[in-house]
């Protein structure tokens, strides 16, 4: 429903950051008064919590089960995530801190402005009982305008229209900063169509029963909105999926920036991509003067359009039924809800049972209206000297980039010269936004969950298309201030930390120092590297994708990255699952380049005094437990399956092993000596930046 640049910048974010729809179904609940656990929580006397782990077994054995071990075995996944761990614990702070704003907000029915807005949204989603006396009608003024249409080209328009609301497409409209000009914003055009989460589940033997399920599912929610034989438009559709599967490109091959800038002229997409309405489309969404787009997965578009060229009328049209119910489901009565949970969550993730709704409904308000919400809760929760503190470590860790870059034996001079220049540029973005959104011109009402959704998507595209010919809006941002994650930017050369994350596990200002810049310090890090990974390494100072290598360093860096990701391709995480190398490998190298730098920047601030000893651990060994903290939890398999092919990320477990295994200071911190399972010989090490 809703594209905007922040999908480049979620490529380059700290960990998954899921769909709203990963959340959206849950069970009806009362609305309950305001929680109280909106306390951080605390990690054992000095910021780690020594009790979690399993010194059983020995850092060189399997340091992710040594530091965390005996938490992992304790740790039960509540019935209503499939995946559960420090991140999620921040999320769970995040939303009852959330909430806590929103009750307030929904029970002054006076309130005005944002605040007004916000506590109509909630209450909205909240009202039970108006959505079950509803039933399926909100759905029925977009299910007429789809009966009506009599050709592709209004179909298309349609299409288009999705952008606006409740509908989907077979290709992905999005507004973002152009890359190879980043001062202005360009329009995007990239693959989509595909109602499950990735091209392998309609073509991978071991996604069959989940195919099965999906076409099941489809037709549920069709006879649900009372669509015509629903079950012989499910098997069409789902038909109709699988070829657009097998022609869409990969997440490897889709996260390479320099493959996904193809510009073309709007006039120039009929003869390109043959046997979609392209006009009608760019007229639906409301980008009929737009002269250029850029297309991004080029090969596969025109193999679509003549799919959609091909197709049945009525099997697009029953596409399009299902996709708007699909969206949709979470704003409906219960057995809507219902059929989405079953098949989204419980089927796809293993997710044993629903969010409760109150959850559901902060979620909601956060994905429309984040920066209204965010307003509030950084007022409430945030403390300012937060901000100052994290400038001060960005400013160590960004010391510590600059004196690898100076130190580095595999890089020309020439190369060095424009790295230390992108680094100088580096803008820091810390906790909330310098200028907030205003949205007075949404129309938020309390009795009209379905229409506040609808407005507040089509609000935020109609934002997005108005300022097509205006410069780039630098002060924006991607992520809103509750949101437990953190971001690089390519075209801004920018690294962003929300308010939420500022907190323990990864920052808390009465740890050790050496936890903190584990934690915290490691993700600054990790971010500051984004900029110099595989992808982020192609775009300059200026955030303009071009290539400032020689092509000999850039041949030496291509093969030190390639010895990484060489060790994270052989790392299993279920039998016979294992973590791609190449599809992760940004955020890999950020992950390897992140520690290393926590653990330079730690050294520095002991200004030539040697580390505290703190129970009997040195300080390094405090820094990587520090950033094994960070990533403790677990995942229901399904799930862990699911993001294996539709994130960038590795699994917790490999992001903790598989880059100390490369940090030759590890090996003396924790004694690990060759014959150990964690050992590398030091040949064998990535060394990359």
């Amino acid at each position: 429903m809703k594209t905007s640049w922040l999908a480049a910048a979620a490529a380059a974010a700290l960990c998954y950051t899921p769909a709203l729809a990963a959340d959206a179904a849950s069970a009806p609940a009362a609305v309950a008064s305001a929680p109280t656990l909106t306390e951080a929580p605390r990690f054992g006397k000095w910021g780690f919590d020594l009790a979690g782990r399993d010194t059983s077994v020995p850092a060189g054995a399997n340091f992710y089960r040594y530091a965390n071990g005996r938490y992992v075995d304790q740790l039960e996944i509540p019935p209503d995530r499939s995946r559960f761990g420090a991140f999620d614990v921040l999320q769970e702070l995040s939303q009852n801190r959330m909430r806590a704003v929103l009750e307030d907000a929904a029970q002054d029915a006076s309130a005005g402005g944002e605040r007004g807005q916000i506590g109509a949204f909630y209450r909205s989603f909240m009202d039970e009982k108006a959505l079950e006396a509803l039933g399926a009608k909100p759905l029925q003024t977009d299910l007429d305008r789809l009966r009506a249409v009599t050709s592709k080209a209004d179909l298309a328009r349609l299409m288009g229209r999705g952008a606006l609301g409740f509908g989907g497409s077979f290709f992905g409209p999005g507004i973002g900063d152009d890359a190879k000009e980043p001062m202005r914003y360009a329009v995007y055009l990239g693959q989509a169509g595909l109602g499950l989460p990735n091209r392998d589940y309609y073509l991978k033997p071991e996604f069959a029963t989940k195919k099965a399920a999906y076409q099941a599912y489809v037709a549920q929610m069709l006879e649900m909105a009372g669509w015509a034989k629903a079950n012989e438009a499910a098997a069409a559709i789902v038909a109709m999926e699988t070829e657009i599967a097998q022609v869409s490109w990969t997440l490897e091959d889709r996260r390479d920036d320099s493959k996904t800038y193809n510009p073309i002229a709007t006039s120039e997409l009929p003869t390109f991509a043959p046997g979609f309405e392209w006009q009608a489309f760019l007229e639906g969404a409301n980008l009929a003067p737009v002269q250029r787009v850029v297309l991004q997965e080029n090969t596969a578009i025109p193999k679509i359009a003549a799919i959609y060229g091909k197709a049945p009328l009525e099997t697009l049209k029953a596409w399009q039924a299902f996709s708007i119910v699909d969206q949709a489901a979470a704003y409906l009565s219960a057995p809507f809800v219902a059929a989405n949970f079953e098949f989204r969550q419980k089927a796809l993730q293993g997710q044993p049972a629903q969010r409760a709704r109150w959850k559901r409904g902060v979620a909601v308000v956060d994905s429309q209206m984040g920066e209204a919400l965010g307003k509030l809760y950084v007022e409430r929760y945030f403390p300012p000297e937060s901000r100052a503190k994290m400038l001060e470590l960005v400013g160590g860790v960004r010391d510590a980039m600059k004196a690898r870059i100076d130190k580095l034996e595999w890089m020309s001079p020439a190369t060095k010269t424009r790295a230390l220049e992108k680094l100088a540029k580096f803008n820091v973005k810390i906790g909330y936004p310098d200028k907030w959104r205003d949205y007075s011109g949404l129309t938020i009402k309390s009795d009209d969950l379905y229409g506040n959704v609808e407005r507040a998507v089509a609000f935020d595209w109609n934002y997005q298309v108005a300022r097509l010919d205006k410069p780039v809006d630098r002060a924006e941002w991607g992520m809103t201030p509750p949101t437990v994650n953190a971001y690089y930017q390519p075209t801004r050369n920018e690294i962003v930390f929300p308010a939420a994350i500022l907190q323990p596990p990864f920052f808390d200002p009465q740890a050790d120092p050496a936890v903190n810049y584990g934690g915290i310090g490691g993700v600054i890090g990790h971010e500051l590297t984004h900029g110099f990974d595989d992808q982020g390494r192609k775009s300059d100072g200026d955030g303009k994708l071009t290539d400032w290598w020689t092509p000999e360093d850039a041949a030496k860096f291509d093969a030190r990255a390639e010895q990484l990701g060489k060790q994270y391709s052989t790392f299993e995480v279920l039998p016979g699952a294992f973590v791609n190398g190449k599809q992760t490998m940004g955020e890999n190298i950020a992950d390897l380049g992140g520690l290393l730098l926590a653990l330079d920047a730690y050294h520095a601030s002991l200004k030539g005094k040697p580390a505290p000893v703190i129970n009997g651990l040195t300080g390094d060994q405090r820094v990587f437990l520090g950033w094994a903290q960070v990533w403790r939890g677990k995942l229901r398999d399904d799930r862990m399956r699911q993001l294996l092919i539709v994130d960038v990320h590795a699994p917790n477990e490999a992001r903790v092993d598989v880059p100390v295994r490369n940090i030759d200071a590890f090996y003396s911190a924790f004694g690990v000596k060759a014959g150990d399972k964690m050992f590398v010989a030091p040949e064998a090490r990535a060394h990359i930046w």
